[in-house]
């Protein structure tokens, strides 16, 4: 098992595994045009973010974004952690829970100061995962707007 950030080369896997997540999401679907564009985005500009990747046996099995913002309350960057993955076949083997560390690890030596994460408000697994990985609910809430839909 090894953890590193994602290259040019790993789009295509990276794109499977979103397919799967949003498969599984309520309020997206796969669109494989567009996940590869934001994929390129991503690996393309570390200041947009980075992308961390479980990899077995040369094949990639999880993935996690970690999407740069500022924070005016910390002053300093910050993190939105979204899409999280782990492939199907490689589900309860703590893949998830190490990625999460490497991840955080990663953060810190980007000099990041915090990780927000959304999930689905019913996903209670996901909630749980995220809770025994350090994660604590905020008081926050979310509203969203599309524009130009």
């Amino acid at each position: 098992m090894r953890f590193r950030v994602a290259k040019e080369e790993d789009i295509k896997s990276l794109s499977k595994l979103l397919k799967e997540l949003f498969s599984l999401e309520k309020e997206f679907v796969p669109n494989e045009a567009l996940q590869i564009k934001a994929l390129e985005t991503i690996i393309k500009d570390e200041e947009v973010g980075h992308i961390i990747v479980c990899e077995i046996e040369n094949e990639i099995v999880a993935m996690v974004n970690l999407l740069y913002s500022i924070s005016t309350a910390l002053g300093n960057r910050v993190v939105i952690l979204e899409d999280m993955i782990v492939s199907s076949k490689c589900r309860d083997k703590n893949i998830g829970s190490k990625l999460l560390d490497f991840a955080k690890e990663f953060a810190k030596s980007q000099g990041i100061k915090r990780i927000t994460l959304l999930t689905d408000n019913d996903n209670f697994k996901a909630h749980k995962f995220y809770e025994r990985n350090g994660f604590k609910k905020s008081s926050m809430i979310v509203f969203r707007t599309f524009l130009n839909e």
